[in-house]
């Protein structure tokens, strides 16, 4: 599990293609300390799994599936990256919860500046919608952000001074691809209480 909480800004250094995959080389000193084979990082919100690690670089394997769902196909060498370890139990949750599960991509739509922060317009897939909401929680490239407006095919978020600085959002232009996805816990809801809703008309 991951909070959302970017922890360093990485690059990408190899890319190799597999056929149905493809191998990424990463840069990442501080995401890299301490990591071995199996442990797991998030990569602009994709949740994946380390092959090797040498110095303070890693290497991460990427199936199509994944390739297919996120924005991490269009990664070149030189892309600059978020980079999380997974949280430690009994850590501050400094975000909210992440999974690291890509639910769909969206676009950078517009930006606008002001004397202290940015308004960021980013558009989102339509069965995405329902689950994002005002003052909610949503996972951009990684990132723990709080919704400003949420509209029907895009939601706006504002980001402080830090988060232009030290992550992808602070360059990303109109029209660049980001990963998103939305709390979890929306989700469950939503499927419990449509469980709900099927048990009690059967008893009807």
């Amino acid at each position: 599990m991951f909070t959302g909480i970017v922890e360093e800004l990485g690059e990408v250094t190899a890319v190799e293609n597999l056929g149905d995959a493809s191998r990424f080389r990463l840069r990442g000193p501080v995401v890299t300390e301490g990591a071995k084979h199996g442990d797991s990082i998030a990569v602009n919100g994709v949740c994946l799994t380390v092959v090797e690690h040498e110095g303070d670089e890693f290497t991460a394997d990427v199936m199509a599936e994944t390739l297919n769902r996120s924005s991490l196909g269009a990664l070149t060498i030189g892309s600059r990256v978020n980079l999380e370890r997974p949280t430690a139990v009994g850590a501050r949750l400094g975000g909210h919860i992440v999974q690291g599960h890509v639910d769909g991509t969206g676009e950078v739509i517009e930006r606008k500046p002001s004397e202290n922060w940015e308004i960021v317009k980013i558009s989102l897939p339509a069965d995405l919608s329902r689950y994002v909401v005002e003052k909610g929680s949503i996972t951009v490239d990684g990132i723990s952000l709080t919704v400003v407006e949420a509209g029907p095919d895009y939601f706006t978020v504002s980001l402080i001074p830090t988060t232009l600085a030290l992550t992808t959002l602070g360059v990303k232009q109109a029209g660049d691809p980001v990963n998103l996805e939305v709390d979890v816990i929306a989700k469950y809801v939503e499927r419990l209480l449509g469980d709900r809703a099927a048990t009690e008309g059967a008893a009807k």
